[in-house]
């Protein structure tokens, strides 16, 4: 039996989305690609912070007022996570750090008043919740909630898990660059990831060979404020409520893309001592620092890669 690779792009998250599966029709692809695409539609509508009929929103709502929720049992096993990476990173990796986008505006051209960001980290800190399956209450009125650094990694797992159920074995999904494969190419041969260069458009900084597993990447080079010629990442710390500054970029590989996801997030946010920390874990990487030194367990592969890959076989 022939397989044969199709691609399925699509618009999600913010992000342009591709699912590639290889089949031995196009038509029965393109039906588990639906249904794999429709889930990732269906939990941006859930916990989009943008959107007013969000249940991110509904959240949010009682979080303004201090008062407390009851979440679906989805919302809990993400709520357990975000937990856990909270204990785990020392209260880097903080959900409630959203609070903190009321300075941090990514359109304004001024840089915020050091007593505004004061006044926000009183509203910051997970353990300022009371989270008991399925009631979250929240201590401190004007709190609120944002799955931004979990949910597209974790809305890559289910649709490559969606895909696999419908017994397509080779393939994997993008979710702007945030990435979980499914299987290997139908001979075995890896597929080939580049690594965006976090200054240099349309260039790599690294290209990773991966045929299982996932990759995910932060950096301060799609969401930022730029002030006097300084650049100002997305990615702001719960401690200091302000952006992370010591690394322009960093993927991580795990085997799931939601684990991938938030560690890269906190080894931004550790700074200079972020890459220690990956390699303390055991979790391959590759990184980029401010003065654009390339560096990491993957630090090899960097090498291989001077452009962006755009062979049949590659994802960027």
């Amino acid at each position: 039996m022939t397989l044969r690779l199709s691609c399925f792009p699509f618009s999600a998250m913010g992000s342009q989305c591709e699912i590639r599966l290889y089949a031995s029709e196009q038509a029965s692809a393109a039906r588990v690609a639906e249904i794999a695409s429709a889930d990732v539609h269906r939990l941006d509508r859930k916990y989009s912070s943008y959107r007013r009929d969000s249940f991110v929103a509904e959240i949010n709502r009682a979080g303004a007022l201090g008062a407390a929720i009851d979440v679906d049992a989805e919302t809990a096993t993400l709520l357990d996570y975000a937990s856990t990476c909270f204990e785990q990173s020392e209260g880097l990796f903080d959900i409630t750090s959203g609070a903190l986008r009321e300075a941090w505006d990514l359109d304004r051209s001024t840089l915020p008043r050091p007593e505004h960001v004061r006044a926000l980290l009183a509203r910051v800190g997970f353990d300022k919740l009371v989270w008991r399956r399925p009631r979250l209450a929240f201590g401190v009125a004007g709190m609120a909630l944002d799955f931004g650094g979990v949910v597209k990694e974790y809305a890559a797992d289910r649709a490559a898990v969606l895909c696999a159920q419908a017994g397509l074995r080779h393939g994997l999904v993008d979710l702007g660059g945030d990435i979980r494969i499914i299987g290997a190419h139908p001979d075995g041969a890896p597929w080939i990831v580049g690594i965006r260069h976090p200054r240099r458009a349309g260039e790599a900084m690294a290209s990773i060979e991966l045929a299982r597993g996932a990759i995910a990447s932060s950096g301060d080079y799609e969401r930022f404020m730029e002030v006097d010629g300084r650049r100002y990442s997305h990615i702001l710390s719960p401690r200091t409520g302000r952006p992370a500054r010591a690394l322009a970029a960093v993927s991580v590989v795990a085997d799931e893309c939601v684990v991938a996801g938030s560690a890269t997030t906190i080894a931004m946010l550790m700074e200079e001592e972020g890459p220690a920390w990956l390699a303390q874990l055991g979790l391959p990487h590759v990184f980029m620092d401010r003065e654009m030194r390339i560096g990491g367990t993957l630090v090899h592969a960097a090498a291989r890669a001077a452009v962006a890959v755009t062979a049949a076989r590659t994802t960027v």
